[in-house]
């Protein structure tokens, strides 16, 4: 979605940056969870560009039987793994959640968000509005969707506003940033532009997906060669 408009500003030499999640839904990530963030690390060697990554804690805590703390410790493993995939270090803030939504900024860019989407609920049918929220609680969308504003990170960009983001995800994160996309120009922000990732296949086969409540769909990145060679 758009993504001619961020290959037209690299030629123009205007800025853009990426930005990219992760839930952390258990204390090691997957190889299935490292697709779009091997794409995102070559996407920042070629474009040499700032990258944010949100970890989605708040959200795990909401949506699972977890405690913030048991949730915030999985940010931190994760975050782990991430850093891993060696991201400039320079050019990357990994945040999470439950760390970060106490400043000011981002907050604000959250309220206006989900301000202008109760005006969209009236739009859209009841199935789209399942499509974003049926797994967890309405304002989650708003906390996903700010970060894809630069304004939400004043510390990154000198306070400049309206520069574009570019999303690696996977398919399954569209439905969040169709409803960004439809929000932002009522707060006068530039529509984020998205590039997708199928699911990478479980072990069982190509028409499943690898799954962190599944141990025996995946591999982890903590898996020993015993480990892994007893799945495959």
């Amino acid at each position: 979605r758009d993504m001619d408009q961020i290959l037209d500003a690299y030629e123009n030499k205007k800025s853009f940056y990426l930005y990219t999640g992760r839930g952390p839904s258990s204390q090691a990530m997957h190889v299935g969870h490292l697709i779009p963030f091997i794409f995102t690390k070559w996407l920042q060697e070629v474009f040499d560009v700032p990258l944010v990554i949100q970890l989605t804690d708040d959200e795990k805590y909401l949506w699972k039987d977890l405690t913030t703390e048991k949730a915030y410790e999985y940010a931190r493993e994760n975050a782990k793994d991430i850093i891993a995939c060696g991201f400039d270090v320079n050019k990357t803030f990994i945040f999470s959640d439950l760390d970060y939504l106490g400043i000011q900024m981002i907050h604000l860019c959250i309220l206006l968000i989900a301000k202008s989407s109760l005006y969209l609920l009236l739009l859209i049918s009841v199935s789209q509005l399942f499509q974003i929220c049926f797994l967890g609680k309405i304002s989650f969308p708003a906390i996903q969707a700010a970060p894809s504003f630069s304004s939400s990170f004043p510390q990154i960009f000198n306070g400049k506003e309206n520069i574009q983001c570019l999303i690696p995800c996977a398919i399954d994160q569209d439905p969040y940033f169709r409803m960004t996309r439809d929000v932002a120009p009522r707060i006068g922000q530039p529509k984020p532009a998205l590039l997708h990732s199928v699911f990478f296949p479980a072990l069982q086969g190509a028409q499943t997906k690898m799954s962190a409540s599944d141990p025996n769909s995946s591999i982890f990145l903590t898996d020993t060669p015993k480990q892994i060679k007893t799945k495959v």
